[in-house]
């Protein structure tokens, strides 16, 4: 009988939302009874986590860290797998070598999993589309990689240790959940993880304690929100409290000073006092309360003083233990060493659908709608509707971009409209145009999403078709992500093409970092 192969094996773990809720806790299970085993010491158990074919992992760390990288050596040498660490001081990428040619060389070591850790937002995603073509043409083994934190973006593996010390702390019951999450929200990546992370508990509150220049971002804040969270925002803990209504689990994250711009430097001492424990609260929290945090602490000035180490608050010095037992599991995993058994729900692959044209029915022969100072249009095609709303100097500025991207000739007119109860639209007409191609349409519904193209012959409107956000954005050198540590951006030479997919029916997000953007956002030319 043939044994089902892992499903697990191979996987690229770059965000935790590429891991499904029964996925998590699988792996959660199989990591409570590695954990059990090894206070047991069950040697036949804990020979059940060795890896029984050779593999390679390496630990790629172009940022500083101690508790994960060396969690992640411990558990590959607990494996037996070969375990490679690449010394990036002394590596070609000191020399300004890119990421993806210093991963292929490795690649071709019988290297199978990389860890990487870098400043870099999306590189982990970037790395799993080079690999997949280099693989294939050289007859290698498609390589995985395991996001061990990037920039202020994620950090999949603190945030699945995370979930599990939350569960072992509720006694595996995963019903509810009150969180409360402490700190430098705005660039702590180990918080940002959460939103799909608690997604494990079927009820969940969380409140988010952080003065407002470091608290969470929107789009993760209307990510909770969609999920179903409950949310609740706090200057301070001292305000946070006052209250009755206080969480038993709280996670506290540092002061990420090294990521932040001068004039926010400016405030350090007013940030750190609104987000530091203090023994003076240690009467306020409920009777059962854990803290927890990613770590390292500052030594100087410590979120959670030193002395609360030695109390039943205390939860942080098991959560760090729990990184080397959740480790090895996932490692396992991807090795595909166990998962086999596994019945649940898989990550499906994302399908874009062809859903953003709109064929308008035509019930009657309409005329086309009179527009004031414009000649009517007898036969040919009317663009209309774009950007309806904005102000006449942002709608002439996009007219100028849409005439670029599309590179549209015959225009008859180009210009800026009433369009009723005070609003103001774009409006493009082209009297020589008989019918778009599949290709302008498409460029059209890019640029300029929520207007309408018109086909007009002999005074009627024949065809109407209504632009929606498409499902992805590619292929145009006109478009960039905004945020500046994205990998996609030109300046770090990488040669990552740009892409956007539709998050809402308004919204795009960047395919590697998850920076939300509006339509126009995505245009280079919208930020100059």
């Amino acid at each position: 009988m043939k044994i089902k192969e892992s499903v697990f094996k191979g996987r690229t773990i770059a965000r935790s939302s590429d891991l499904t809720n029964d996925e998590r806790l699988y792996l959660f299970d199989k990591t409570k009874r590695l954990k059990q085993a090894f206070m047991d010491r069950d040697e036949e158990i804990l020979d059940e986590f060795r890896v029984k074919s050779n593999i390679g992992i390496y630990l790629c760390f172009f940022e500083p860290s101690t508790r994960t990288k060396e969690s992640f050596k411990n558990a590959a040498k607990f494996l037996g797998a070969k375990v490679s660490n690449l010394d990036v001081e002394a590596s070609s990428v000191a020399k300004k070598e890119s990421y993806q040619n210093t991963i292929k060389a490795l690649a071709g070591y019988n290297n199978s999993i990389f860890i990487v850790r870098s400043r870099v937002e999306g590189l982990c995603t970037w790395l799993k589309d080079v690999s997949e073509t280099f693989a294939q043409k050289n007859g290698l083994y498609q390589p995985a990689f395991i996001n061990g934190g990037d920039g202020k973006h994620e950090h999949p593996t603190q945030e699945e240790l995370d979930q599990f010390s939350f569960l072992e702390h509720l006694n595996w019951d995963n019903s509810k959940i009150h969180i409360a999450l402490v700190g430098d929200l705005f660039h702590g990546r180990t918080v940002h993880s959460k939103i799909w992370g608690l997604d494990i508990f079927k009820e969940v509150k969380v409140d988010l304690i952080a003065p407002q220049v470091l608290q969470m971002p929107d789009y993760y804040v209307k990510e909770m929100e969609k999920k179903g969270f409950i949310v609740r925002k706090f200057e301070s803990l001292k305000d946070y409290y006052k209250g009755k209504d206080i969480a038993s689990i709280q996670y506290f994250t540092r002061l990420q000073i090294e990521r932040m711009g001068e004039a926010i430097k400016q405030m350090e001492n007013e940030l750190r006092e609104a987000i530091t424990f203090s023994t003076e609260f240690m009467d306020m929290v409920p009777g059962n309360t854990k803290l927890y945090h990613p770590q390292p602490f500052d030594k100087e000035k410590p979120t959670i003083p030193q002395e609360i180490s030695k109390t039943s608050l205390n939860g942080y010095d098991n959560q760090s233990i729990n990184g080397f037992f959740y480790r090895i599991t996932l490692l396992n995993s991807v090795a595909g060493n166990i998962g086999h058994d596994f019945e649940g729900k898989i990550l499906e692959k994302i399908e874009f659908k062809e859903d953003f044209i709109e064929k308008v029915s035509i019930e009657k022969k309409e005329k086309p709608e009179p527009k004031v100072g414009i000649r009517p249009v007898s036969n040919g095609i009317v663009v209309d509707h774009i950007c309806k709303g904005d102000n006449a100097k942002e709608i002439w500025k996009h007219l100028h971009l849409i005439l670029r991207i599309t590179k549209l000739n015959n225009i008859g007119f180009c210009g800026v409209c009433e369009s009723g109860r005070g609003k103001t639209k774009g409006i493009l007409v082209l009297p020589e145009e008989k019918e778009f191609g599949e290709s302008i349409v498409k460029r059209l519904a890019a640029v300029c999403p929520g207007s309408t193209i018109n086909v007009i012959k002999n005074n009627q409107v024949e065809k109407k078709l209504r632009l929606h956000m498409p499902p992805r954005v590619y292929g145009f050198a006109e478009i960039a992500c905004k945020n500046k540590n994205c990998i996609s951006r030109e300046e770090l030479l990488e040669g990552t093409p740009p892409e956007f997919h539709r998050y809402t029916s308004k919204v795009f997000s960047c395919k590697y970092c998850d920076t939300t953007h509006s339509f126009k956002e995505i245009w280079k030319e919208h930020w100059n």
